[in-house]
């Protein structure tokens, strides 16, 4: 019943231990999603802006005249 008792408790700590490191690990991946979604909004803020400016050069290039 001791031993029995004992590799309980042993895999209750097991438990624990690995509910602690998946928290930690939880946390971390958070901050990465939390960094990589700023990042994607700086990167679509920088698509969009260069867009705006290509479609303003596009609109200051003489028209192409075509002979027939």
């Amino acid at each position: 019943m001791v031993n029995e008792l004992n590799a309980l408790e042993s895999k209750i700590g097991q438990v624990v231990s690995l509910c602690r490191a998946l928290q930690t690990e939880n946390n971390l991946l958070r901050q990465q999603l939390v960094a990589a979604d700023a990042e994607k909004q700086g990167l679509a803020e920088r698509t969009e802006t260069a867009c705006r400016q290509i479609e303003q050069l596009i609109q200051q290039l003489p028209e192409a005249k075509t002979t027939v």
